[in-house]
């Protein structure tokens, strides 16, 4: 077993997908079901996402997920990948993550993105549009400086000030190089380009000024891991996610997630086709052993400290079962070492 997997810490976020034939509040109880696990499995850090206007999707509020998470685990780290901050005021989402902070000390992870919204229409509810990305390292600014009480205004975070909550920046890039310049670590994903992936990380590292919340670069790379006993079977987790994405590029709406079978026997037209069949590739998805050269591959080539996995798929058995052989992949590693 090779040293870098023993080494890299290892990681889920689980972005609560609803299901078809299943309700939104199945899948956020699912998401704290899998959380347990994941702290049972030995995973380092859970993280839960925000998105707005998404049938497909139940996370739309993730401080107060991470919360539900928190309170129903016991040690591992929580967090959020992220909460966007362009959707909200800094001071908002500082008190947010005080509270939880100061609810589950020495827990709580506070992950950031830069996105506005999947359409115009979301971005309308919001009060935001695609320009407000651009302002995203002054926000950026704005947030830490509430924990640290530099605000100009004499206002003050409570309960966040003082506090030290871990903040990350998920990029792809100019983010990396805001989080670079903000010497926070990065979350980045993009496995499907691993020649873009690895251009982000090297703009980050080549820009990184140390800082108060993290003294050197450091990297999560993000992406889709699916081990099953067979190719075929690994291959069968990727078909509802690849399906659902291709359907919303195409109808700019994303569903609920299909079962593997029935995607196999949908019609699809030619873009569709083409989507979906791009959707299946650029993940590490095999066996144990594929997983484990594929896992150790990555790590050589991007350095990174951190794998965050954020598999979703219909069958919840089958996901659980995936995240067990990875984190034996992972303990095996360990122990020998």
């Amino acid at each position: 077993m090779s040293s870098v997997i023993a080494s890299a810490r290892f990681s889920v976020l689980d972005r609560s997908r609803i299901r078809e034939g299943h309700t939104a509040a199945e899948a956020l109880r699912d998401t704290v079901s899998l959380a347990r696990e994941a702290e049972r499995l030995g995973f380092h850090r859970f993280w839960v996402s925000e998105h707005h206007g998404v049938p497909g999707v139940a996370g739309s509020a993730p401080t107060v997920l991470a919360a539900a998470v928190a309170g129903a685990t016991r040690t591992i780290r929580v967090g959020t990948g992220g909460v966007m901050l362009p959707n909200h005021r800094p001071l908002v989402v500082a008190e947010q993550f005080g509270v939880l902070e100061s609810l589950f000390p020495g827990r709580i992870d506070m992950g950031l993105g830069r996105s506005v919204g999947f359409t115009d229409g979301v971005r309308r509810a919001l009060g935001r549009d695609k320009d407000d990305a651009g302002d995203f390292a002054a926000q950026l600014g704005e947030l830490l400086g509430w924990f640290r009480g530099t605000s100009p205004t004499r206002v003050h975070a409570y309960p966040a000030e003082g506090l030290t909550v871990p903040p990350f920046v998920l990029a792809m890039g100019e983010g990396a190089a805001i989080a670079a310049r903000a010497g926070l670590p990065l979350v980045i994903g993009d496995l499907g380009n691993r020649e873009r992936l690895r251009r982000g990380i090297d703009t980050y590292r080549a820009l990184f000024r140390p800082s108060p919340w993290a003294p050197e670069p450091y990297v999560v790379v993000s992406g889709t891991v699916a081990v099953a006993a067979g190719p075929a079977e690994a291959r069968r987790l990727l078909l509802p996610e690849a399906w659902s994405m291709a359907y919303s590029r195409t109808h700019g709406t994303f569903p609920p997630l299909p079962p593997a079978e029935t995607v196999e026997t949908r019609a699809m037209t030619a873009k569709e086709r083409g989507f979906y069949e791009s959707g299946l590739t650029g993940h590490i998805a095999g066996t144990e052993e594929q997983v484990t050269h594929e896992l150790e591959t990555l790590l050589k080539e991007t350095g990174a400290q951190e794998i965050l996995v954020t598999t979703s798929t219909y069958d919840r058995t089958a996901l659980l079962d995936s995240h067990r052989r990875l984190a034996g992949i992972v303990n095996r590693g360990k122990n020998t070492e």
